[in-house]
């Protein structure tokens, strides 16, 4: 148990004080019937909700998480138990008022058998609507139910947060920019005069769309699905045809004792999780029929696989059952971010800047944020409310949304307990702010909505269309709706962005093998996987919580160029690292000669985690001399991760 706790820390980017913490922290596992990943989950919102530092578990702070899991333990007994209800005091105050106040109606207002309500002409005494003077201060007649009562901004756990704003990493932080800190905390006549000075219109196109709004679906079938997937084989095979000189028609379960070249996709060979000893590997229909072979990997030293993942593999199979391989290779080589937009002029939502400004451009300032906007107690969305507050502050360029807006994970609207329909909290909480947002900051600020299939509101379905841009009025062409997943290019750096949580995914589907003695950064090899397999979600058969429909634009998936910038919505700790593929396959040996594809992978962490605040990202890029030759992106950006 001890060494799955460890391991599933380190998952997290979560790290252990000593033997005897891992000793108490099975311990506290076993004593509340958890598995180790729920355990770790349960850690990771009581260190959000506690402002903890560092990502260490330390041992003093294990008395606090266990009168956390045990209070938990009570709500939730309490949500089971419908019919169960604890009387306090309060209530016994409540029942006499509710006996006085029926015999102050029977003595003092006429009794009438008609039902009906008051007509608008009728005339009604201002007294009968005043309740008995012996009513309780705390009580009063509402027409709202119990769902439409929500906590007041400073009464909720939310505004009693600490670290406001506070930057808790920076990458490239010896890079001299603007800080935002100062941005938040100009106030007065210097904050005016900055308010009043226009923000710099950037230039946003989108590079790939996806399906169209008001697209029918729920028609995908099995034999898309296994289309979809063998079409990944053969454009796998078909590179590596040409990046190695070397027909790749082998079938992957004819005996051979001689060397094979052969193209497919990792199996399991059960309902499970992968290991060494469970991998199959599925050829192609066109030179294998589909039919798969297990896989020996006795004499790889490192590898990383996941279902659906598509890799050559160089070997032997002698016995026509088993195929024991010498040689991996589980990426095709990609280019450098050079995809120009593929969307009719017409249909552009955000056109070029106007030729005309001949403003000097000295950096272009990106705040991105990812869902749940509002936190589990209501639906006040203050984390947005206060996300807006700091955009308006600190004027960047381009603001980045990425959903769940409507959150159907939220346990109001799990419970139905939400008096309104869907699409009005969205135009009520979400449109109203962004125009709002969009005429305070003037056209030169510019806004991209992401959505999520966890949106109640939207279309549950992944590749999913963007939101409808009839639902808002937006004269300035500010306002971007991008698909999910999506690219967009801004001011010639292109951003990827998929609100689908494929890291998570990964992580819990994949298994690896590293060399004794060697390092490997775990959320730098999940983020490579989408590269290296050129798509947005490379994990097949998916989680059952993903509505995958692959007779919807399945090309929408597909990752042909590197981008610049990799925006990854994740459950999983937020972070930002510099990803590094290699750009010519027959060199992947020697990898420290070869020239090598750059992307910044970032996952800024929800907005709101718990009842608290959560994390959001803002992105500083120099746009350099235009006389001389840029530096790499990830040389002369700078990114930090910032508490909500």
């Amino acid at each position: 148990m001890e060494d799955q706790i460890r391991t599933e820390f380190l998952n997290n980017n979560f790290t252990l004080e000593d033997d005897e913490t891992a000793e108490k922290c099975a311990s506290l596992c076993m004593s509340f019937g958890m598995e180790p990943e729920m355990f770790v989950s349960k850690w990771e919102l009581f260190y959000l909700n506690q402002q903890l530092d560092g990502v260490q578990v330390l041992k003093a702070n294990l008395d606090s998480f266990k009168q956390f899991l045990e209070r938990d333990k009570i709500e939730s007994f309490r949500k089971r138990q419908t019919g169960l209800h604890y009387y306090t005091r309060d209530d016994v105050d409540m029942l006499l008022d509710d006996k006085q106040e029926t015999e102050w109606q029977e003595k003092h207002l006429p009794a009438t058998p008609s039902k009906e309500r008051p007509t608008s002409g009728s005339y009604v005494d201002p007294m009968e609507l005043t309740p008995p003077p012996f009513a309780s201060k705390n009580r009063g007649f509402s027409l709202h139910t119990p769902a439409d009562v929500s906590l007041k901004p400073s009464d909720t756990p939310f505004q009693r947060r600490v670290k406001k704003f506070n930057v808790q990493s920076t990458f490239n932080d010896h890079l001299s920019f603007e800080a935002s800190e100062e941005a938040v905390s100009n106030s007065g006549d210097d904050d005016i005069l900055k308010r009043l000075k226009p923000v710099r219109r950037c230039e946003v196109d989108v590079v790939r769309t996806g399906p169209e709004p008001g697209i029918r679906y729920m028609f995908d079938q099995t034999e898309n699905r296994f289309g979809a997937v063998d079409r990944r084989i053969q454009n796998f095979a078909k590179v590596l045809e040409e990046r190695l000189q070397r027909k790749m028609n082998d079938h992957v379960a004819v005996s051979s004792q001689e060397k094979v070249m052969v193209v497919g996709r990792i199996c399991c060979d059960a309902e499970g999780h992968l290991n060494d000893n469970s991998i199959l590997l599925e050829g192609s229909v066109e030179h294998s029929n589909g039919q798969r072979v297990r896989l020996d990997l006795r004499n790889i030293p490192r590898f990383s696989f996941f279902p659906g993942q598509v890799l050559g593999v160089e070997g032997q199979n002698p016995s026509g059952f088993c195929l024991m391989a010498t040689r991996i290779f589980d990426s095709i080589p990609v280019s450098s971010s050079s995809l120009k937009s593929d969307e009719p002029p017409t249909k552009r939502r955000t056109s070029s800047r106007d030729p005309s400004d001949s403003e000097p451009r000295q950096y272009t300032r990106i705040v991105a944020a990812a869902g749940p906007f509002t936190t589990n107690d209501n639906l006040a969305y203050e984390p947005l409310v206060e996300l807006f507050a700091y955009a308006k502050k600190v004027r960047p360029n381009l603001l980045i949304l990425m959903g769940p807006f409507v959150d159907s994970e939220h346990p109001q609207i799990k419970q139905g307990t939400v008096g309104k329909l869907f699409s009005h909290i969205f135009q009520e909480e979400i449109r109203m702010r962004v125009e709002d947002y969009c005429e305070e900051m003037g056209d030169g600020c510019r806004i991209v909505l992401v959505p999520s299939h966890r949106d109640a509101h939207h279309d549950l379905i992944f590749p999913q269309p963007p939101f409808d841009a009839d639902e808002f009025e937006d004269p300035n062409h500010q306002i971007t709706l991008l698909s999910n997943p999506g690219v967009l290019k801004v001011d010639e750096v292109t951003v990827g962005f998929c609100t689908t949580d494929i890291l998570r995914h990964l992580s819990s589907e994949e298994v690896s093998r590293v060399p004794q003695g060697a390092s490997s950064d775990r959320m730098t090899r999940l983020a490579s996987h989408l590269l290296s397999q050129r798509s947005f979600y490379p994990l097949f058969p998916p989680p059952q919580s993903v509505p995958l429909d692959l007779s919807v634009a399945p090309e929408s998936l597909d990752l042909s160029s590197s981008p610049d910038i990799l925006l990854l919505s994740s459950n999983l700790a937020p972070f930002v690292k510099v990803l590094s593929l290699p750009a010519d396959i027959q060199r992947q040996e020697n990898r420290e000669k070869v020239e090598k594809v750059k992307c910044i992978c970032i996952n800024p962490g929800y907005a709101a985690r718990g009842m608290s605040g959560g994390t959001f990202t803002e992105i500083h890029l120099s746009s350099g001399d235009s006389n001389t030759e840029l530096e790499p992106l990830h040389k002369r950006a700078q990114v930090k991760i910032v508490r909500v």
